[in-house]
């Protein structure tokens, strides 16, 4: 007893401590996820799944994968995807059937597996996810459409190629039955009709509950945990293994309703997903037998090539065709496609299902989905941005601001920063806020900047300095604590606390970011100041007219904000600012010169 908790809290740990490093790292989470299984199951033999949980590893890993594949439905927006470019609607339906085929048709020609194995692992492959394409797209900073097509493509893929693999995969288990056409076509369906009709009856029972107040509060994430794992179990006993589709099509209908708690609904989620997903990843990695790697032939070599080589670009070349998408973007679209933890979740539990119906050749689903998860996660990783670059693809110019905090101030600052040639968007949670900046053009989100949603609907490649300016000190120094590993220490900053906060109330040092305008004040008085007559201005230097005569011209209420010079942003504000230099485009806050 006491032995299984500590393999279970074992497997916790190494889950979450390899989410963790990759955060820090700025890493895909599936190279680490990956090394953690590998070195608590194969090389060490911490952990052996088959033993340590004997006939419950599969049930357990079919309610994890359950749960994922709702959070996949939950994610999939149709108003987002009727948003994205005709080029991203192509790849996600199009495209995706395409890599369906030809990949089914490089298994089974080339990696020599049966039909029924091939059909789902070309299935199987078409997910590629967010969690190990954003990350790339972070370190590469790609120019913003070219971005945006990869982003969107994974966001949208990875709940279109998990449906698709349910789908595949419940009709093979069903014509493995054995039965006459007209029973086959029955029983495809019936579960094809019940997973859609009772998928969306119980998402929309439970969406009426939440609407009508059925349901407290506190209950709601609870409840609709519990609800998909007694939905997956009981559609398994109406129609055998029908239940992985029903909970994709449950999720798909709750995930599209209007009601106020959804945005709850999807954050807890985010924190039930990745322990899932850590945890089924760590288990089915520390099940491998390296022999099985050691044991792979020419056959799945050339089958491994033909997907990096010839079903990614001919799925993408092919469906993108006519999009209006230039040449260099579909090239590059072409060739990244890195797969994620969905991809091995979800062939870990079809392999054991497919075995048990006698196809003996789904053992190799495992081992071959885990060789093009590490192989593309390493190639396309390490090509993106040589590629980019040879491409003309990689972004140009500074790195954008991101100001958090609508206000009159902020709103004028980030017009000059606009102004100044460099990317910047305002950000902020209250869409009144926003009202001025949208009149003037400038780019918003609306919503929290810190939720996955954000996450995905803001190329964070475009900004790399942080201004958080919003009137809550805390909220400032929290945004700055979370965006400074990725942003840098040194390129977060926050506004000064609010006027006569005590001492004993403020923060630790060691929080928040550097100090943007300390000397004038916090928000009431930066606005203020601003309401009073106060503007920004920008001033080029030269040899006659250098840094001493702008100091004297601003004298000594007007503050120095930045500069731009030849590409490069400085920073002005603090105890140390750079030295200035003719040519130097200086951008200042101070009050009205006649």
């Amino acid at each position: 007893m006491e032995l299984l908790v500590g393999k279970l809290a074992l497997i916790g740990a190494l889950g979450v401590a390899a989410q963790w490093l990759a955060w820090r790292a700025r890493l895909p989470a599936i190279v680490l996820l990956l090394a953690a299984g590998f070195v608590a199951g194969p090389v060490t033999g911490l952990l052996d799944p088959a033993a340590d949980f004997g006939d419950l590893l599969r049930p357990l890993v079919a309610l994890a994968v359950a749960l994922i594949l709702f959070e996949g439905g939950l994610s999939l927006n149709f108003a987002e995807l009727r948003e994205t470019s005709v080029a991203v609607r192509r790849l996600v339906s199009l495209g995706a059937l395409i890599a369906f085929g030809a990949g089914a048709l490089a298994a089974h020609y080339l990696a020599q597996l049966s039909w029924p194995s091939a059909l789902v692992l070309g299935a199987i492959l078409v997910v590629t996810g967010p969690t190990v394409v954003i990350p790339l797209l972070r370190h590469a900073r790609l120019k913003p459409r070219a971005a945006s097509l990869l982003r969107w493509e994974a966001i949208l893929a990875d709940p279109v190629g998990a449906l698709l693999a349910v789908l595949v995969y419940e009709g093979v288990l069903v014509a493995q039955a054995q039965l006459e056409p007209d029973e086959l076509m029955l029983k495809v369906g019936g579960a094809l009709l019940w997973a859609l009709v009772g998928g969306y009856v119980l998402g929309r029972g439970l969406v009426t509950a939440f609407v009508r107040g059925k349901i407290p509060e506190f209950l709601k994430a609870p409840l609709v945990v519990v609800a998909v794992l007694a939905t997956y179990a009981v559609s398994g006993l109406i129609l055998e293994e029908s239940g992985l589709l029903t909970v994709t099509i449950m999720g798909v209908t709750i995930g599209n309703s209007r009601i106020a708690s959804l945005t709850e609904l999807r954050r807890f989620k985010e924190f039930i997903t990745v322990l899932l997903v850590s945890a089924v990843f760590v288990v089915l990695t520390a099940t491998l037998d390296l022999a099985a790697f050691e044991a792979l032939a020419p056959r799945d070599l050339l089958f491994l090539a033909a997907i990096l080589f010839l079903v990614r670009p001919l799925a993408v070349l092919s469906s993108t065709a006519f999009s209006g998408v230039p040449l260099r973007e579909r090239l590059l679209a072409a060739w990244i496609a890195p797969r994620g933890v969905v991809a091995v979740a979800v062939s870990g539990l079809f392999a054991v299902a497919l075995t048990e119906r006698g196809i003996a050749d789904a053992e190799r689903l495992v081992a071959l989905t885990f060789a093009v998860v590490v192989i593309t996660v390493v190639v396309h990783g390490f090509t993106l941005t040589p590629l980019a670059r040879l491409l003309d693809l990689g972004a140009s110019g500074p790195p954008g601001v991101l100001i958090v905090g609508g206000s009159p101030w902020s709103t004028a600052l980030a017009e000059q920063i606009k102004a100044m040639d460099m990317p910047v968007m305002l950000a902020d949670r209250n869409w009144n806020h926003l009202r001025e900046a949208r009149y003037q053009g400038l780019p918003i989100y609306y919503g929290e900047i810190l939720s996955e949603s954000a996450e995905h609907q803001v190329d964070m490649n475009n900004f790399g300095f942080l201004i958080a300016a919003t009137d809550n000190d805390d909220y400032n120094a929290l945004l700055c604590t979370d965006f400074g590993p990725e942003f840098g220490r040194g390129n977060v900053f926050q506004i000064g606390r609010p006027e006569g906060e005590e001492t004993r109330h403020s923060l630790a040092v060691t929080l928040g970011g550097r100090k943007f305008l300390h000397e004038v004040g916090g928000f009431r008085t930066l606005n203020s100041r601003l309401a009073a007559g106060w503007e920004f201005r920008k001033t080029t230097l030269t040899e006659d007219f250098g840094e001493a005569e702008l100091r004297e011209r601003l004298g000594p209420d007007g503050h120095r904000v930045l500069a731009r010079r030849n590409g490069q942003v400085l920073w002005l504000t603090g105890p140390e600012p750079p030295k200035l230099a003719a040519g130097d485009r200086v951008l200042s806050f101070g009050p009205t010169q006649d």
